[in-house]
């Protein structure tokens, strides 16, 4: 294989190839890191987690501001939920949003 010197150079400098592949994640935390970018590629999500990042809420305020169908908000905070970036609670007869501490890692800043 035929690779330019300067990158051959660096590589062999951290032991090869196999210690190249060594230092790389797992194939699951791979999986998982893909499945969390797709959750964020939507920006009613990215909307949510921005909203919960300011303070829990619930799902009438937020589809108010999100302005989708109950049906859509129920699936757009279902992929958040599954990706562990929002969990709920239960107070009375309301579901109360909030970020997990990975859900904080994605919100802007």
């Amino acid at each position: 294989m035929d690779i330019p010197e300067q990158i051959n150079i660096e590589l062999e400098a951290i032991g090869g190839m196999d210690a190249l592949i060594e230092q790389l994640p797992l194939e699951s935390d791979i999986i998982g890191q893909s499945l969390i970018h797709k959750a964020l590629s939507s920006p009613i999500r990215l909307t949510i987690l921005n909203m919960l990042a300011i303070q829990p809420l619930c799902v009438c305020v937020i589809q108010k501001i999100v302005k989708t169908s109950p049906s859509k908000l129920s699936y757009h905070l279902s992929i958040l939920s599954d990706n562990k970036l929002i969990e709920s609670k239960r107070e009375a007869s309301w579901l109360i949003y909030d970020l997990t501490e990975l859900g904080r890692e994605f919100v802007m800043k």
